[in-house]
């Protein structure tokens, strides 16, 4: 091991654990963030993924706790999905696995029952997700005056997924008395906002420009019409075995995932396997270890796992949808170009994507060099459905950028009814005959 990591002060019990990860010399963030995390200091780190960020915050904050004591959690990690506090969790409990640290995950899709008896039995450290945490904490089931540590994890992302209003409710009750830290891929105005009322006087430790994708990976951008066509040139690239030969593609929800697959599986590629939240934890576990193995060539995938899968050797990275999470680019293409090797990413944008390729590229500060579909590619005729979808999607976005703006669907809604008065009222019943009628026969 190196003599770096000795350097931290960290006690035998994490060095022998830092020893078993394989980690040799520490990574930047690691290198700037631990002593001052050591030394109690409130810090904002901002780091791409893949940077060792994870273990930035949590050797020191193991250090710091060293040893189970007492039955109320010492120390809080925060982060937006339970894929990542599965993933966060897992990995805290591999570096304190020669210490009795007790940590456990906290996170919705499943009943809080088993979480609550772990936390009666005694926890020192928990991975939670800001809406499970408070679900549990109003049920007077999870104490917190013994918190001294709060770490917000992946914290751009829980701004794009409107956390802000329930990070407020966790705060006002929690000790305030403690360290926090605060770790990102990009530094947002919310993420900014965030810090100011979260952290005092803290220490930004910035390690790369925000969302900067590694040199290493070769984008490309497609303008492609439809979803149809969409299909027709993944299919064509992934003729090529030899060159597209470990492979993750990106969809923006589980519908369109699970429809990449039958693709797939219909014209006979693969091995192919798809992850999203609907699928059980150890099918997802098992998809992975796979594609990691090599066993598998095709991974599909929701952006559940654009952070923190760490592939070697992925060959190609492929957004068949633009996230809408505009920093989730740089976390899906930043699953090539691993351990300074050399990747591809592709981008395939309709006409209602551009919008969020232009927001993307303002926050990568840079253009992603647009490519021509190949001839070979048949380019099909977009489907009605699919054409209004896109026209409403369009609407949405430039009535974003300006409240003002009427769009076509805004006039056609309020447009009035082409229909002559004279023959909607011949059409109507004539209620004063029937109620004549109705006199008369009782006459």
């Amino acid at each position: 091991m190196s003599e770096s990591f000795r350097s931290f002060n960290l006690n035998k019990q994490l060095l022998d654990a830092v020893a078993d990860q394989n980690f040799t010399t520490p990574t930047e963030i690691q290198e700037r963030a631990i002593p001052a995390i050591i030394a109690g200091q409130d810090i904002i780190g901002i780091a791409q993924t893949g940077t060792g960020k994870t273990a930035a915050y949590l050797l020191p904050l193991l250090m710091k706790i060293k040893y189970a004591q007492g039955m109320d959690p010492r120390a809080m990690i925060l982060a937006p999905t339970k894929e990542l506090v599965v993933q966060i969790a897992a990995h805290a409990t591999e570096l304190a696995k020669y210490t009795d640290l007790r940590i456990e995950p906290l996170y919705g899709g499943v009943g809080p029952k088993t979480q609550i008896e772990m936390i009666r039995k005694g926890v020192d450290i928990i991975v939670a997700t800001p809406g499970r945490f408070m679900e549990i904490y109003l049920k007077k089931e999870l104490p917190t005056a013994a918190l001294k540590f709060l770490v917000l994890d992946e914290a751009d992302r829980m701004m794009e997924m409107g956390f802000m209003g329930q990070l407020r409710k966790v705060l006002e009750v929690i000790p305030r008395k403690r360290q926090n830290l605060l770790f990102s891929a990009t530094f947002s105005g919310k993420v900014e906002q965030l810090s100011a009322e979260f952290l005092e006087f803290p220490r930004k430790i910035e390690i790369t420009p925000p969302a900067t994708p590694a040199k290493q990976v070769d984008q490309s951008l497609y303008h492609i019409p439809n979803i149809g066509t969409k299909l027709n040139f993944l299919g064509y690239l992934l003729q090529n075995e030899e060159e597209y030969n470990r492979v993750m593609i990106f969809a923006r929800t589980k519908g369109s995932a699970d429809n990449i697959v039958s693709y797939l599986e219909t014209k006979g590629f693969g091995p192919t396997r798809v992850i999203h939240s609907n699928k059980g934890q150890n099918s997802r576990i098992n998809a992975v270890n796979e594609f990691k193995e090599g066993k598998l060539r095709i991974l599909v995938s929701t952006d559940v796992t654009a952070r923190g899968i760490d592939v070697e050797r992925v060959s190609h990275v492929i957004n068949f949808d633009v996230p809408v999470f505009h920093a989730d680019y740089v976390h899906r293409i930043g699953r090539t170009g691993r351990a300074f090797r050399e990747g591809s990413a592709l981008t395939f944008a309709t006409p209602a994507e551009k919008y969020h390729i232009d927001k993307i590229e303002e926050i990568i500060r840079e253009r992603i060099p647009v490519k021509k579909l190949p001839a070979e590619v048949t380019v099909v005729s977009t489907p009605y459905a699919e054409s209004q979808a896109m026209a409403k999607d369009i609407d949405f976005q430039k009535r974003k950028e300006d409240p003002d703006f009427k769009g076509a669907f805004h006039e056609r809604k309020n447009k009035p009814d082409s229909t002559p008065p004279q023959r909607e009222r011949k059409n109507k019943p004539d209620n004063t005959s029937q109620q004549r009628d109705r006199k008369n026969k009782h006459r």
